[in-house]
């Protein structure tokens, strides 16, 4: 068989991503360097030195701004001391969380002013995770592993809900869910789907490919979740051998021995010119055959965040 690359669509930049990168982009077209960004704005290393060099400063957190500044807040979100913090600060702030985030940010402070006992399924020590926990800390127990489970406890069976943090695996989650269910009975399922669109195509797009691939390579960092999980799904569907690199650099050409069909797809936070330089030095290596495996179209946009649409509109801006 010739040698040929399985490319995973859709991949690379989600709708949320997208809107958070040219938020501060925007920002800094607006109101000059420097615009600071509370954590990285998106996960992927690459998006955040660009950003930098033109200007954004990256921050861990609100007290690292000097007062009086701008500050965009990650798509991964914030709590509600971030937002207590940056008034105190009497910072301008743009939030840029992904509006899927938000509406489980939504869900969780619903369902603590009802006097829930909420099951958060993620990963301890994810921004993410840490913005939702915060919006009702007092009702939000994580669960992270089989561990969460296990040391899972509630005050009424019969109002008990789960959340999760929108960038894990579909699969995995509905197991954690499965078995919380088995300790919980009453337990019960949020109102929609948590596991963002982009993640649950991504990995869609993935598992199609991954039976009939020897390696597959995905283009994204170490710290985003969801670019970790389509490693971790590409082998659980088969795949021969799956790796995580930020730059075609990265790739190891002893990966390419013995090879024949490479699947390639990367994670929400990336953009295309990765997954270019990445085909371009596959081809170099005679895998210049690229055939397009599609999961599904996505057409899904979002507004920017509305602190920069009303300053946008102020100076004739679309």
């Amino acid at each position: 068989m010739a040698k040929r690359v399985l490319l995973a669509a859709p991949r690379g930049y989600c709708a949320g991503v997208d809107r958070a990168v040219i938020a501060v982009q925007k920002a800094l077209d607006l109101y000059g360097a420097p615009v600071y960004v509370r954590k990285q704005i998106v996960h992927n290393k690459h998006v955040v030195s660009t950003l930098e060099e033109k200007g954004a400063i990256f921050v861990n957190e609100v007290d690292d701004v000097p007062e009086g500044a701008t500050v965009v807040f990650s798509a991964h979100g914030v709590s509600p001391a971030v937002h207590e913090g940056a008034a105190k600060r009497n910072l301008k702030t743009i939030d840029a969380t992904c509006p899927l985030v938000t509406k489980v940010h939504h869900e969780a402070k619903r369902f603590a002013k009802e006097d829930y006992d909420i099951l958060l399924i993620g990963h301890e020590g994810h921004e993410e995770v840490e913005g939702t926990a915060g919006e009702a800390p007092d009702h939000v127990q994580l669960i992270d592993g089989i561990e969460g489970i296990q040391n899972a406890k509630v005050r009424d069976e019969k109002k008990v809900i789960w959340l999760s943090q929108t960038t894990l695996s579909v699969d995995e989650t509905l197991a954690t869910v499965a078995s919380l269910k088995q300790k919980f009975p009453l337990l019960q399922d949020p109102p929609s789907d948590d596991i963002c669109y982009a993640t649950q195509n991504r990995q869609q797009a993935i598992k199609q490919i991954a039976p009939q691939a020897d390696l597959v390579l995905v283009v994204g960092s170490t710290n985003s979740s969801n670019s970790v999980r389509l490693v971790e799904v590409s082998l659980e569907y088969g795949a021969k051998a799956a790796y995580l690199v930020d730059f075609a650099t990265e790739v190891d050409e002893k990966w390419l021995e013995g090879v024949e069909t490479i699947g390639v797809s990367s994670g929400a936070s990336v953009p295309e010119n990765l997954v270019d330089d990445l085909l371009d030095w596959l081809s170099a290596r005679g895998f210049g055959d690229v055939q397009t495996v599609t999961a599904i179209e996505e057409s899904l946009t979002f507004a920017l965040p509305q602190e920069l649409r009303r300053d946008l509109k102020e100076v004739g801006q679309k």
